[in-house]
């Protein structure tokens, strides 16, 4: 079985949210998974880093975010993660339009996103302590031979 592993720490900036996108990709593109399956990753993993800048640090640039990203056979994990102020009840903030700020445009809708996009999303959150989303993605990859 195919392994890999790896990590990135960046700062809490709109900039690097199409950075860890473009690494999880390229990460992603060691198992030749389709344009579509490229795309799916790359609008979860933004929506979570998105969310870790904005909400977990509320734009502060001094803070850092995370991002490991594992391969084990067929399936993509990427884990983005703020140590931010956390989420109070995980399950109200996964609810369709739950929004700490109401005021942004598309609010409300980023693990929504995330869970349409990927085959799997796990949420872990203390308040005061950060935020750690786990993405999950199998793909579908072509045995030769």
């Amino acid at each position: 079985m195919f392994e890999n592993h790896m990590e990135l720490r960046f700062r809490s900036i709109s900039q690097n949210e199409a950075l860890a996108r473009s690494v999880a990709a390229a990460f992603a593109a060691q198992l030749n998974p389709t344009i579509e399956e490229l795309t799916d990753i790359r609008t979860a993993v933004s929506e979570a880093v998105t969310n870790a800048i904005i909400h977990g640090y509320d734009n502060d640039p001094d803070k850092t975010v995370y991002m490991d990203c594992r391969i084990e056979g067929e399936l993509v994990t990427i884990r983005v993660g703020d140590e931010g102020k956390g989420i109070e009840d995980v399950e109200l903030a996964r609810q369709p339009f739950y929004t700490t700020q109401p005021d942004m445009e598309r609010s409300g809708m980023g693990f929504c996103v995330m869970e349409a996009f990927m085959d799997g999303v796990q949420v872990e959150s203390a308040p005061g302590r950060g935020t750690t989303v786990t993405l999950q993605k199998w793909l579908k990859v072509e045995h030769h031979g």
